[in-house]
């Protein structure tokens, strides 16, 4: 029998939701996503131990050595696990930017520009702005120059549309994260077919196919299997290397949740105000969103207090 991630790779390109190489090389995924969390994560792994050394002793004449250590340790990763997936790899412009156009654009030209010294083209990497209005317009930008965007933390329609009106290459919108603050909101538990979070992306999605938006949803955040079966024919999905290996064991039937129709019209442009608003207006995403930022910041700021302990050492 064929394992469910078999299947799923037959209606979706199935993207890793790490940075850990090993898991990687396992899984064999088309794309790769990381974040500030998962670079904390995965440069506390032994084998990273001489990249970590080395970015250290790489950086120390710079002019602000623990921001150039940190950009070298995580484009050295993005690097390593380009080596690995035949597609795309994600790197995050720093979360504390998230409010800033012109300082977004700026790091996102410096991680391509790090990643050209390597030997690595702009069409290898996608660029990963959290999905705030200045986010967006950082991206409307970026777009135009070629290098390709990735819109997160997107938890409602009004940045689903944002980010399509200036043409992001893909947005992730998330799942998991979604359910999480409705189960705490409300107590109640969800099925796959019930679940918030889920739900989420399928109004995305079809917002996007029936409008003709190029735009690729990649859902992301995953708390189970059943989500992932549930967004199964997606335009891609984002797993961590846990569920990847459940779905991987599992040989049950897995059919098709998500199917492109034909577009039917263009969609309306969304306004600042507007995106304002319906942001506001909608609890659930201004928390997420927030807390998303936040917590990015966290890791980062971890990251750095490391690079600072091995630069006195």
């Amino acid at each position: 029998m064929t394992s469910k991630l078999d299947q799923l790779r037959d209606m979706t390109v199935v993207v890793a939701d790490t940075g850990d190489l090993q898991a990687v090389r396992r899984l064999k995924p088309q794309d790769c996503t990381t974040n500030p969390s998962l670079v904390l994560k995965a440069l506390q792994a032994p084998e990273m131990a001489d990249h970590l050394a080395h970015a250290v002793e790489a950086g120390r004449g710079a002019a602000d050595p623990v921001s150039a250590i940190v950009q070298h340790l995580t484009v050295g990763l993005g690097a390593e696990l380009s080596k690995i997936v035949p597609g795309r790899v994600s790197t995050e412009v720093d979360a504390h930017l998230s409010f800033d156009t012109e300082a977004s654009i700026a790091k996102a030209r410096a991680l391509i520009a790090a990643y050209d010294k390597l030997g690595i083209s702009k069409d290898r990497i996608l660029i990963k702005l959290a999905t705030t209005w200045e986010g967006v317009k950082a991206a409307e930008v970026l777009q135009k120059e070629g290098i390709d965007c990735n819109m997160t933390l997107l938890f409602s329609m009004a940045q689903a549309r944002a980010a399509a009106d200036v043409g992001a290459f893909l947005i992730s919108p998330f799942v998991g994260r979604i359910t999480d603050w409705y189960s705490k909101s409300t107590g109640q538990s969800y099925t796959p077919e019930t679940d918030p979070g889920v739900q989420s992306v399928r109004r995305i999605y079809d917002h996007y196919k029936t409008h003709g938006i190029e735009t690729v949803v990649m859902g992301a955040s995953f708390r189970n299997t059943g989500q992932i079966e549930a967004l199964a024919g997606c335009d891609r999905l984002t797993i961590s290397p846990d569920l990847m290996t459940k779905l991987s064991e599992d040989n049950g039937d897995l059919p098709r949740k998500l199917s492109p129709g034909a577009a039917k019209g263009t969609a309306e442009a969304i306004s600042e105000p507007e995106f304002r608003w319906d942001l506001n207006e909608d609890a659930m995403a201004t928390e997420k969103l927030a807390e998303g930022i936040r917590k990015f910041h966290e890791d980062a700021l971890k990251l750095g207090k490391i690079v600072t302990e091995r630069l006195a050492a």
